[in-house]
């Protein structure tokens, strides 16, 4: 059916050449011709060529110029330059920036240029269909997502049930555990649950808007340290924050930041260390603020290092439980802010963490 065939915009400004491109091909696709680059334009406005086959030497612009032109509005057409003389700078630039697939020398060998255009057109398709699976894989990913994300929220009203449960049993001492199966129990609901957290993070991080707010780093360290106390109490604090001027950024993710950095640093502590101690330092300027989480914990092996950032890498220096996924949402939150981290680390010393985030303050003003 003639909707099925390879459909070809030709451009030359001389009309017999026009003509003869359309009696000899006429047969094998569905030709659209135009004397000018203008009249061409008019044409792709309202049909969707695979093809745009346009001579170099026309006036008011030539064949790369206009190519050049259509390159970001129309980048699907697969376009083929016909020149009847040697220009090859500008055919070497054409070719080399992607404006054109091929050029063919005037007067054009039929045979030639019905093997460059049918190449021509499997490149189309070929790109069409990749196109079209990543379009479904896209799809089918933010499902998937989607489930995941609703999943982990209905996961936690039970475990959060269940934890309930065990905190009343203990208040009204309505049952004795002498074996320490309840305590069991606990802990493997608080791992189940920091773990789905994990999830809801990381899907809020790639799909939440940005939004900026100010910050006040002494409310949000507090908070930072209140949450994670409890899972070491012998654990010391050091808190340093030099906040001269106003802060913006984005509360969620640089919340989510600090949050999986200093879980860190109290969860990979040395059980033997008699002074364990998380050291925060925050400095805030104009453009940005920087971030320091330094601990004396026991550090991460230098062979690691470059894979710490990595989804569901864990380091086999430690049998700490976790996922593997905290240090992968905090570089995709901080790239999502525009921020950088680097570590600093010695195995057996402890480790620090540095970032950087910039102040959206300054550009509202």
């Amino acid at each position: 059916m003639k909707s099925n065939r390879i459909r070809i915009l030709y451009i030359d400004d001389e009309v017999h050449n026009l003509n003869a491109f359309r009696a000899n091909f006429r047969r094998s696709y569905e030709i659209y011709t135009a004397n000018s680059a203008a009249e061409g334009m008019q044409v792709l406005r309202g049909i969707e060529v695979h093809i745009i086959i346009a001579d170099q030497k026309m006036p008011g612009t030539t064949g790369v110029e206009f190519f050049h032109e259509i390159k970001d509005v129309l980048p699907d057409p697969i376009r083929i330059l016909l020149t009847g003389y040697t220009d090859v700078e500008d055919i070497i630039d054409a070719i080399n920036k992607g404006h054109i697939f091929s050029y063919i020398k005037k007067p054009w060998d039929e045979h030639e240029l019905f093997k460059t255009i049918n190449n021509a057109y499997e490149i189309y398709s070929a790109r069409k269909q990749l196109k079209e699976k990543v379009l479904e894989l896209e799809k089918t990913n933010d499902e998937l997502n989607r489930f995941i994300y609703s999943t982990s929220h209905d996961l936690r009203a039970p475990l959060m049930s269940v934890q309930g449960i065990i905190n009343l049993s203990r208040l009204d001492n309505s049952m004795t555990d002498p074996q320490g199966y309840m305590n069991m129990v606990e802990v493997c609901i608080t791992r189940l649950d920091s773990f789905i957290q994990k999830i809801i993070e990381y899907y809020r991080n790639s799909r939440l808007d940005l939004e900026y707010e100010k910050i006040d780093f002494v409310a949000l360290m507090d908070d930072c340290i209140d949450t994670f106390r409890h899972q070491n109490t012998f654990i010391n604090f050091n808190v340093s924050i030099d906040q001269p001027v106003p802060f913006k950024g984005d509360f969620f993710r640089i919340s989510v930041i600090l949050n999986n950095l200093i879980s860190n640093a109290v969860k990979y502590q040395k059980p033997d260390e008699q002074y364990p101690q998380v050291n925060l330092t925050v400095k805030v300027e104009p453009h940005k603020a920087t971030i320091r989480i330094e601990d004396n914990g026991i550090g991460i092996l230098s062979e690691h290092l470059s894979n710490i950032f990595k989804m569901f890498f864990r380091s086999k220096n430690n049998n700490k439980p976790g996922s593997g996924s905290g240090l992968y949402i905090v570089k995709e939150a901080l790239s999502k802010i525009g921020g950088t981290i680097g570590v600093d680390s010695r195995y057996g010393e402890g480790t620090q963490f540095e970032i950087s985030i910039p102040n959206r303050n300054e550009f509202d003003t």
